[in-house]
């Protein structure tokens, strides 16, 4: 009994559903961030910084195992930070063009190499050299059932200071978070009939689109099995977030939906570009909604409390959304993209089909076990076409450890799609980061076509009067 006692004790907690399923033999998802600083990495103060990360969140210090009744729980071990932390040895001398080279390929490969399951699921990759974007990078990968990117930066900023004036507090752009729990309650018969009604509708169509309807194959999905297993090249690009607010107010949309509304015009415009024909496709984009009931970030003590309503983990939901097509709208009125875009996402969230959805997964969950849990989001996964999904960064600059960061930018990977897209928000820029299965999407083509979308949005919005 005695021995007993002692294997329960040191079992930190039961693993919850959700983290379940994005570690099993059907999906495995981590989540890659890069810090880009504008002087060169202090190695030891980066390692002092880990030390005293950890501690903030017991699942750092973890690995996930079976308990003795085949239960998953978090197991606390001890953490080498040698072991989690690793210095890249890139050559010396080069140019800024090789340096680029040398990351690109780093990163890419950092794709598709699995996180040790018997250490805490997270690593600190320091590359110090410089790129044509920063005087040295950190990148930190993290298994996506330590918690989303949400928890993740919440652990992040809560140890970084202002760049200007570490005495003051962060501060961010404001964002109401639209969860099942905070949307508004329709009135009167017709307004509640015609939700219900969308709900059933959205519910039935996402469950057909994540059993057995699949998008077609176009230049940004090859549909190709084990794609998650493959390569991943991770490109970026900046939007001005004035310039985005300023559509935002002329539109009167949220800056949510004009970012959607560019996305969808670059790719419908990279479809006509690279196979004229996948303009009329049936493409379906999976927008992450943050289900918490505010997206303010809180301090760590705050998310591990089991009552908070910004809790720690992954707390978010799918919306399938239909990426408009070029032949229902005029190019010459790119604006309706972002009309277009408004009106789906508005009805979704709107829409009962998230609270019904997180009910099928807990069923799933509860009555076949988080294999089959698995199952069911990789095939939801895999039979879209991109997933997008967006985090708000701080207004001002930050250091860590004394660094100022230039930039940052985060993105998904071993997830069954050949392009994911993410976007953040640092200071005034709205940085959009594409993760793509590698030699399969003409990076110079779609960075120009996007490019493109959002010129044709911002100068259409110009003659728009308020």
């Amino acid at each position: 009994m005695e021995i007993k006692k002692e294997q329960e004790d040191e079992w930190l907690e039961p693993v919850s559903p959700t983290a379940q399923f994005f570690n099993t033999s059907a999906l495995s998802i981590s989540v890659i961030a890069v810090l880009e600083f504008e002087i060169p990495i202090d190695e030891a103060k980066i390692m002092s910084y880990a030390k005293d990360l950890i501690p903030l969140n017991p699942l750092f210090s973890s690995i996930m195992v079976n308990d003795i009744n085949g239960e998953r729980k978090w197991k606390k071990v001890e953490v080498k930070v040698e072991e989690q932390i690793l210095v890249a040895a890139p050559p010396s001398n080069l140019s800024n063009e090789l340096y680029d080279a040398y990351f690109n390929e780093y990163i890419t490969d950092l794709s598709v190499q699995e996180l040790p399951q018997n250490k805490p699921l997270w690593e600190i990759h320091i590359l110090n050299c410089p790129t044509s974007n920063a005087a040295s990078n950190i990148i930190l990968k993290f298994h996506h059932s330590l918690g989303d990117g949400y928890s993740v930066m919440g652990l992040l900023l809560s140890s970084m200071t202002r760049a200007d004036n570490p005495s003051l507090p962060l501060t961010f752009p404001s964002s109401k978070i639209n969860s099942n729990q905070s949307r508004q309650i329709p009135s009167g018969v017709s307004q509640v009939l015609l939700s219900s009604i969308n709900s059933v509708l959205d519910f039935g169509l996402s469950l057909i689109k994540s059993s057995v309807l699949e998008d077609e194959l176009t230049p940004i999905r090859s549909g190709d099995d084990g794609v998650e297993f493959k390569p991943t090249s991770i490109w970026t690009m900046n939007f001005s977030l004035h310039q985005i607010k300023q559509i935002k107010s002329k539109l009167r949309v949220t800056i949510n939906d004009v970012i959607a509304g560019v996305l969808f015009l670059g790719i419908r415009l990279y479809m006509e570009e690279t196979r004229p024909d996948s303009t009329k496709s049936n493409s379906t984009a999976l927008v992450l909604l943050n289900t918490r009931m505010f997206g303010t970030y809180k301090c760590m003590e705050d998310m591990l409390n089991p009552n908070s309503n910004t809790p720690w983990g992954n707390r978010f939901a799918f919306l399938h959304i239909d990426i408009p097509k070029l032949t229902d709208y005029e190019l010459s009125n790119p604006l309706q993209f972002v009309e277009a875009a408004q009106k789906l996402i508005k009805r979704k969230r709107d829409s009962s089909a998230v609270f019904l959805l997180d009910k099928l997964m807990e069923m799933i969950h509860k009555f076949r076990g988080s294999e089959a849990a698995a199952k069911y989001v990789y095939k939801t996964i895999k039979n879209s076409s991109i997933s997008i999904s967006n985090l708000i960064g701080p207004k001002e600059k930050i250091a860590l450890s004394g660094h100022p960061a230039k930039g940052m930018y985060f993105t998904v990977v071993g997830i069954p799609q050949s392009l994911k897209i993410t976007v953040m928000s640092y200071m005034e820029n709205l940085r959009i980061a594409f993760g793509s299965e590698k030699d399969f999407i003409d990076q110079e083509k779609f960075t120009c076509c996007m490019k493109k979308a959002f010129d044709h949005i911002h100068e259409a919005s110009i003659y728009v009067s308020i």
